[in-house]
């Protein structure tokens, strides 16, 4: 069994005015998705998250 390629780094907090994972940058539905994507989605996610937490107002 290979392990899911996984963004998180346990920093589970969602900025409420973006809707983006402070640690991670995905939605809350893309967390809770996650398992059930294809590789490709999840790497397509990935490509966007950079841009993502640029964005989120930290703390």
């Amino acid at each position: 069994m290979t392990a899911i390629e996984s963004p998180c780094i346990l920093v589970c907090s969602i900025d409420m005015k973006t809707g983006f994972c402070f640690g991670c940058g995905r939605t809350r539905e893309e967390i809770g998705a996650w398992i059930d994507m294809t590789p490709e989605i999840r790497r397509s996610v990935m490509a966007e998250l950079p841009a993502r937490l640029e964005t989120v107002e930290r703390r």
